[in-house]
């Protein structure tokens, strides 16, 4: 089942209240290439915070991180903004308008990267187009309130809850559960989550849904650094990430061999 209406997350999360970019739903998603040093045979496409818009992903310096970690990487920034979650279906127009025509100009990998909300984003895409990217790189995910949260602490974490019965459409009460139900998919089938990094600050006031996701996330997929919630933080994390990325892709190939 589709997640619907997810324009009902961000009202009961209380992110439609104050000045954040909303983009234009009524136009294309807005996008910034930044073309690699040396010929692309990736692409990475990075999905903004709620505070976000496209000049704010320039100024953060995501691409040169990126890129300086992986110099074969075309970057896309995009203006995945608050009014396109409100418009109900930011996954597939993520993957109508941008994943879909990258995957025409022939890119042998395709990652996510995002950060805050864009974090919260990917997984929402995941759940929607599960193995269409090769992988996503999670920054300070936004992934529900305490309540929801605690619960799924109280049980012994996401493996162990029990979510309720699949609802026939999302709405404020239980859309949290719908993302945490596809999140605990990953405790049955590690495989879907081979590819799933998270980074965070130790101080990050998001930091509650960590001891929950990463238990779900391979050994080594999860990052600390100093800090909060913001870029600057996420940015030099995030490079770290894709260099681990490619040790550990050397690894197995070693291991293979």
């Amino acid at each position: 089942m589709r997640l619907l209406s997810w324009s009902w997350v961000l009202l009961w999360a209380g992110m439609l209240f104050g000045c954040f970019p909303r983009g234009d739903p009524s136009k294309p998603i807005p996008t910034f290439l930044v073309n690699a040093p040396q010929k692309a045979q990736r692409l990475v496409v990075v999905l903004p915070g709620r505070g976000d818009d496209l000049d704010d992903l320039r100024k953060s310096g995501i691409a040169q991180a990126v890129q300086s970690a992986w110099p074969d990487a075309d970057v896309v920034l995009t203006g995945l903004a608050l009014g396109y979650y409100m418009e109900g279906q930011p996954d597939q127009r993520l993957h109508d308008e941008v994943i879909v025509p990258a995957r025409r100009r022939g890119y042998q990998q395709v990652w996510l990267v995002g950060a805050s909300m864009g974090a919260m984003g990917a997984v929402m895409y995941d759940r929607a187009y599960a193995n269409d990217v090769t992988g996503m790189v999670l920054l300070a995910p936004y992934l529900g309130e305490h309540p929801v949260l605690s619960d799924i602490a109280a049980a012994g974490g996401a493996a162990a809850w029990q979510p309720p019965p699949k609802p026939a459409s999302i709405n404020p009460d239980n859309f949290q559960q719908e993302l945490w139900r596809h999140l605990q998919s990953w405790s049955r089938q590690p495989a879907a989550a081979r590819n799933v990094w998270l980074a965070y600050g130790k101080t990050d006031r998001l930091r509650e849904a960590v001891p929950l996701l990463a238990p779900l996330l391979p050994p080594g997929h999860v990052l600390v650094r100093e800090g909060g919630h913001e870029w600057s933080v996420w940015t030099p994390a995030a490079r770290d990430v894709l260099l681990q990325i490619d040790r550990e892709r050397d690894t197995r190939a070693k291991a293979a061999n």
